[in-house]
């Protein structure tokens, strides 16, 4: 019998999981990786607050759940805790955790299939990202141009529509717009502007941001997101060449996805000395 109840459990857990992939949301899973007990029970928290499975009692997973809503918070992907950390005074404290962020893989949203569109497009499908190009140029996303690419090529017939039909509900999407002017940045910044992505950019010097950004304020977007969007885009690393240009940006992405300031790992010995 107790081995149906953990069949049975398995297979509840295994569907919930697919669901929250399925669904593009966010959730924790927390295993049982040592201890002198139910090694390999599983817990998860969805973004919504609710729960499935059990690590073994109700007092347990209430305090486990309290550090997995922190875990779930700081955008780390996995992490593995001993209990002691956080509830020393639980009496089986000396338990191993795994703490497991589940998401869909994460998205990138190209438009602009110029020589920074292009290389950006490539350099995020190499990093793992699922890419999206947009251009509204045919012979600009050709798959001529992008032989045995794992990149969807989008010619766009409205930038707006096309952008806002591939962005869903923005869960897990990185954004750059990198077109060839004021016009199609507009278009496409307008597509976004009610959908909270994880991540827009918008290319160009200090004035030319400013005029898309000062025409989306007169448009009526809220002044909040527009804040949020990184404009000029990229980390500052003197980037020259198209391909040093997408780095920057994706650097500035992957940096944002993780929650990091995207600065020196060494700085502390400057500062230091």
């Amino acid at each position: 019998m107790t081995e149906e109840n953990d069949q049975s459990s398995s297979l509840r857990m295994t569907r919930v999981i697919n669901q929250v992939l399925d669904s593009g949301s966010t959730a924790v899973l927390v295993t049982i990786i040592a201890g002198p007990d139910r090694v390999g029970s599983k817990l998860l928290l969805n973004e919504g607050g609710d729960t499935t499975g059990s690590l073994g009692s109700r007092e347990f997973d209430s305090l486990v759940l309290d550090r997995a809503k922190t875990f779930l918070d700081s955008r780390e992907e996995t992490r593995a805790i001993n209990v002691q950390e956080f509830a020393p005074q639980y009496p089986e404290s000396d338990v191993m955790l795994l703490f497991e962020r589940l998401h869909t893989a994460p998205r990138l949203i190209v438009c602009g299939a110029g020589h920074v569109g292009a290389a950006h497009a490539k350099l995020g499908t190499f990093l793992g990202y699922k890419t999206t190009l947009f251009d509204d140029r045919a012979e600009f996303v050709s798959t001529e141009r992008f032989p045995d690419s794992q990149i969807e090529l989008i010619v766009a017939q409205n930038w707006a529509t096309s952008v806002r039909q591939s962005v869903g509900n923005g869960k897990g999407v990185a954004i750059a717009v990198v077109t060839r002017g004021h016009n199609q940045d507009e278009e496409c910044m307008q597509a976004i502007m009610d959908v909270a992505v994880d991540y827009v950019g918008l290319i160009g010097s200090k004035r030319r941001t400013n005029i898309v950004l000062e025409n989306l304020r007169r448009m009526g977007a809220a002044e909040d997101r527009l804040q949020s969007i990184r404009a000029p885009i990229g980390l500052n690393i003197g980037a020259i060449t198209p391909e040093e240009v997408a780095l920057a940006i994706i650097a500035e992405i992957v940096a944002e996805r993780h929650g990091r300031p995207g600065e020196s790992l060494s700085a502390w010995r400057r500062l230091k000395s």
